[in-house]
């Protein structure tokens, strides 16, 4: 899942890819199960400062492709908030691609607020050893360079082989096109010990075939690149990760306010691609 990028959420020091990484990361890509999950979301906690008095909603994510010809991920987030005043409805509709072996990524969102479309941002990014350019083609028409990022398959990726090799922390720098697309976020990530699903665990059973399958509690922080060591977060995401890309029980913290993320659907849209990228 990125945003996410899914994936959204980051950290204090940069990690780059190494020739080794890289490869263990379109290994692993091998593994990952083109799926579509519904998420009903909830208002889990707020603050007086949040200006919300209720929430709810639904996200869709759906992820194809495969490590040799590249993954799109679409995504769609709708909320129905209550500030007490009125009630909108906000929708964030993002498509996006990304080749793993080019370090390639297109991106592609649109946000509209009771139907009215506020913001649309359209792009690609290529992340080569010395930087990562960045050519935007709305809201306006600019180029823009930054330190050199993961993507965000490719980030989930790593999540998953340092889960495989019980490395419970790392760090990197993700660029998921989020907000104006001209930014990528510090993150951190935190991977707990593999656990089983637990016989009472109904969130479980609508994983379907994967009911039973051991998953990984992660909790990933992304932090503005400027973000001091003792800074504070953007956004805090949590979920339970299995080790073919597939994620349910989400929390998403957004500082003043925290959603909830049930998984309420999951359909599994073929099998992981087993050709061998050239």
């Amino acid at each position: 899942m990125n945003r996410y990028g899914l994936a959204g959420v980051f950290y204090a020091s940069t990690l780059l890819f190494a020739p080794g990484a890289a490869h263990a990361g379109v290994e692993t890509a091998l593994s990952l199960v083109p799926h579509r999950a519904v998420y009903d979301l909830k208002l889990k906690d707020l603050s007086d400062r949040s200006g919300i008095e209720g929430m709810f909603g639904r996200m869709v994510y759906e992820f194809t492709g495969s490590a040799c010809s590249g993954f799109t991920t679409n995504f769609r987030f709708v909320t129905k908030i209550d500030t007490g005043e009125e009630q909108r409805v906000t929708d964030q509709q993002t498509t996006t691609f990304e080749n793993i072996k080019a370090r390639q990524f297109r991106f592609d969102t649109k946000s509209f607020t009771d139907e009215k479309l506020d913001k649309q941002v359209t792009g690609e990014a290529t992340d080569a050893k010395t930087n990562l350019a960045i050519s935007l083609a709305k809201p306006d028409k600019r180029d823009v360079t930054l330190t050199p990022s993961q993507f965000p398959t490719e980030h989930m990726l790593e999540v998953i082989d340092h889960a495989k090799q019980g490395k419970r922390f790392f760090e990197a720098r993700v660029f998921d096109g989020s907000e104006d697309g001209d930014k990528s976020l510090l993150t951190s990530t935190v991977v707990g010990a593999q656990q089983q699903p637990k016989s009472d665990d109904e969130e479980a059973q609508l994983a379907g075939e994967f009911a039973k399958t051991p998953y990984w509690p992660v909790t990933i922080a992304y932090y503005n690149e400027d973000a001091q060591s003792d800074s504070t977060p953007v956004y805090r995401m949590s979920f339970k990760l299995y080790d073919n890309g597939i994620t349910r029980d989400l929390t998403m913290d957004y500082g003043d306010f925290v959603l909830s993320g049930t998984l309420s659907k999951l359909e599994v849209l073929g099998k992981p691609a087993q050709e061998k990228c050239n």
